[in-house]
């Protein structure tokens, strides 16, 4: 969330600023004055413990791997309520905290990641789904059925997802591979009621831009459904590849699930 990254970005070099006008100037003027060393303020104490750990937390957490909480079913059968994910920060550049401006760049997204971002319409919170469409692909949905540059995709039935996993908002549902190019994958059909207006269209994807899309396909609010429909690329957070726990409502009062350990992310 925004706020707890402000926040520790403020705390870091609050504590860092501190310790340091300490270290150059306030600590001499004790000892000169006959002081202890030990003798310093609480406020300069406490900056000295905790800024080398808030430091290492900020670096971990903006450059190198952040974690997030699935808290829909928008990308089951993949990622479940729960879910608690890694994702990678460093797949699509490094970017600098709180503003998420890139200033290193590595690579772009590919086609089939899943992603996490901030969406243009609800720029506080973080979503999550399938990249569908690059820039200057035509991405099409009708029927149930994603269309990539003019051509339908191909789908196998697996059967009916029978809730096996305990999450009986999708049981019933249609369980299907998605053959899209370079990463298939499964997805949900017919689940619940879809959202208005079925979101069936063709949308060219402008440069510098997305196209996303949930694995739950009756059940997602992406960018078939957004007033623009295309996810700009300096919104993304990084890439998501690892679920580390699951865990149902608060201190995993609902139950946990130890089999979505280690779960990579497809």
């Amino acid at each position: 969330m925004t706020w707890f990254e402000t926040l520790l970005v403020v705390a870091t070099l609050g504590s860092g600023a501190v310790w340091l006008l300490d270290a150059l100037f306030f600590a001499k003027r004790r000892k000169a004055k006959g002081g202890l060393l030990d003798e310093e303020p609480v406020l300069v104490d406490y900056s000295r413990a905790f800024f080398p750990v808030l430091a290492v937390v900020l670096v971990l957490r903006s450059f190198i791997a952040e974690p997030y909480k699935i808290p829909s079913s928008s990308m089951m059968p993949n990622l479940l309520i729960g879910d608690f994910i890694l994702v990678n920060k460093f797949s699509y550049g490094l970017r600098l905290p709180i503003t998420n401006q890139k200033f290193v760049a590595i690579g772009e997204p590919a086609r089939g990641d899943v992603v996490v971002f901030k969406p243009p319409h609800d720029p506080e919170n973080n979503w999550i789904k399938r990249v569908i469409g690059l820039p200057g692909d035509k991405v099409g949905f009708h029927g149930d059925t994603v269309y990539l540059n003019g051509q339908p995709l191909k789908y196998e039935t697996l059967g009916e997802y029978d809730g096996a996993d305990g999450r009986a908002e999708a049981f019933g549902a249609t369980l299907l591979r998605e053959d899209l190019p370079g990463r298939p994958h499964t997805i949900l059909e017919s689940v619940g009621v879809p959202p208005p207006g079925g979101g069936e269209g063709d949308w060219v994807v402008p440069p510098g831009h997305y196209f996303v899309m949930g694995d739950n396909r009756d059940n997602s609010l992406d960018g078939r459904f957004w007033d623009y429909h295309f996810l700009p690329e300096q919104n993304l957070r990084g890439k998501a590849f690892l679920v580390w726990l699951n865990c149902q409502g608060w201190f995993c009062k609902n139950g946990f699930d130890a089999s979505r350990i280690g779960n990579g992310i497809e």
